[in-house]
């Protein structure tokens, strides 16, 4: 009898240890042989833990689990109080077009053998069988972007890397995800770190780099762990090291633990730390592209994006770029967080409306209240009103609606909320985490907080200032952090001035 029980962070949380020990109790108690794997997470963090029962007929999913639930998963499952159902038919599952979560929940995430049997290594083989630059040229086409920024074209960083001049190149993996509402690079590494791997073995192939680092934040215990162990597996297996997969092709790497400063999400700052330095923001040009880590040709991809090629490769670029909208093509690992009611993960093509994303998939509000507004892109995105919630789904779609995806983290609010107090955290915000490399995004943040506690206190001649203020920190910072925190700020005066006008009144 196979149970799984995932090991993922949010499902550990909220008591999957217990759970995974209770089962094995009763188990024993009842002398029946049990195998208890420890999978990731299927995203439907109101579920956790969720426990799968594999049957003929598929695995049935039961949950929320508690340790009490045990003794009665052996007497009759089909009638069990916290029974669900096949999993895959779970309406919030089953709505999905999982390809970079396609394994997540599934397999093992530390076996390589049920890796490969769920389509694991068809990717690096088939771009081992292309050459390096039919392999760029499948990306390309894929349309796949960075799914942890600005959205930049994949294979045109792939291109930039391999024609620069240099014998040595680094592949470096942005894992430092510290976005508010953010957990799908987490939850990849927990539950399927061989595709990460693996699109990091086919990005050094591509472009003609032997080395990688994954840079992960240290708030990450369980995700370090797991791809460290992943990482030693690959080795023994032959997929990293001196020949990968029998290849005269030589590729390793090896993962970096961040402090947990924010700017080092940025991809200068976060070279700057893998060398040993200050997390400081690097001026551009030069690109990373061109001189990155210890100034040589660097691909710097997010966690996500990385853990995509290996479908792109395996599917073909064409089937990957068949989903999406516009420029935005494949799929988007949402993250949906806050106030709503079905909070997790759920991957879908581009294009859906904010609206279908935080009513219909989402289910509103957690606690029933109207909703007020969403915040996409961390806490340095735009909030976005009911009045915005036709916007679709899709990098150009967000920057012409005052936006910015991001991550793709998701954070919903009620009607109670005080955007006017959300407004001021952005500054303050960066004013703490500013690394203080450039004067608008130091300077500019602490005058920031001053302006809107001035707003606060009914002083309306604020107002202007903290406009023309975030203009020069969007025009003169160096990187996102100070560039973008006009977007949660502006956003939040221009569409509830009442939230500005009611600590006005309150003041006086």
């Amino acid at each position: 009898m196979k149970i799984f029980v995932p090991a993922d962070a949010a499902a550990r949380a909220l008591g999957a240890d217990a759970v995974a020990t209770a089962i094995a109790a009763a188990a024993e108690r009842r002398d029946v042989t049990v195998q208890i794997v420890r999978n990731g997470s299927r995203g439907m963090v109101w579920l956790e833990p969720l426990v799968e029962v594999e049957t003929p007929e598929g695995r049935q999913a039961f949950g929320p689990f508690a340790p009490g639930d045990a003794e009665s998963l052996f007497d009759a499952p089909s009638v069990h109080p916290k029974a669900l159902g096949l999993t895959e038919e779970i309406p919030f599952l089953k709505r999905q077009t999982r390809v970079t979560f396609a394994r997540v929940g599934v397999i093992d995430p530390v076996d390589l053998v049920d890796y490969e049997v769920n389509g694991g290594l068809t990717g690096l083989r088939h771009a081992l069988h292309l050459g390096p630059d039919a392999t760029i040229a499948e990306v390309t086409e894929s349309g796949l972007r960075g799914r942890g920024g600005a959205g930049f074209p994949t294979g045109i960083k792939w291109r930039t890397v391999a024609n620069a001049p240099g014998a040595q190149k680094y592949i470096v993996c942005n894992a430092d995800e510290g976005d508010s509402g953010s957990f799908a690079d987490r939850m990849l590494i927990e539950g399927d770190p061989f595709s990460l791997i693996e699109g990091m073995a086919i990005a050094g192939f591509a472009v003609g780099a032997d080395r990688g680092y994954v840079y992960l934040r240290s708030e990450y215990p369980d995700a370090i762990a797991v791809l460290d162990r992943a990482i030693i597996l690959a080795r023994v297996a032959g997929l990293l090291g001196q020949s990968v997969l029998g290849s005269d092709y030589a590729f390793d790497m090896e993962v970096r633990v961040g402090a947990g400063a924010y700017v080092c999400g940025e991809e200068t700052s976060l070279l700057n730390s893998i060398e040993g330095k200050r997390g400081t923001v690097r001026a551009k040009p030069p690109l990373p592209a061109l001189q990155g880590l210890w100034a040589k040709p660097t691909v710097v991809n997010n966690v996500l994006s990385l853990a995509t090629v290996p479908m792109v490769l395996a599917q073909g670029g064409a089937q990957y770029c068949s989903f999406g909208t516009g420029r935005s093509r494949g799929t988007i690992p949402l993250q949906l967080a806050g106030n709503v009611r079905f909070a997790g993960l759920f991957e879908a093509p581009f294009g859906l409306t904010l609206g279908e994303i935080v009513n219909d998939i989402g289910g509103g509000t957690a606690t029933g209240r109207p909703l007020k507004a969403v915040q996409v892109g961390g806490p340095l995105g735009a909030w976005f009103p009911p009045a915005l919630f036709d916007t679709a789904f899709g990098y150009e779609e967000y920057a012409a609606a005052g936006g910015l995806i991001g991550h793709a983290g998701i954070v919903v609010v009620d009607d109670t909320a005080d955007m006017a107090a959300f407004a001021r955290f952005a500054m303050e915000f960066c004013a703490i985490e500013s690394c203080g490399k450039c004067t608008p995004c130091r300077i500019g943040a602490v005058r920031g907080v001053e302006t809107l506690d001035r707003i606060a206190a009914g002083d309306a001649a604020a107002t202007p200032l903290l406009r023309d203020l975030c203009e020069t920190m969007r025009l003169g910072s160096l990187c996102a952090l100070g560039g973008f925190t006009p977007f949660p700020v502006l956003s939040a005066l221009n569409h509830f001035p009442q939230d500005f006008a009611r600590s006005k009144e309150a003041a006086e």
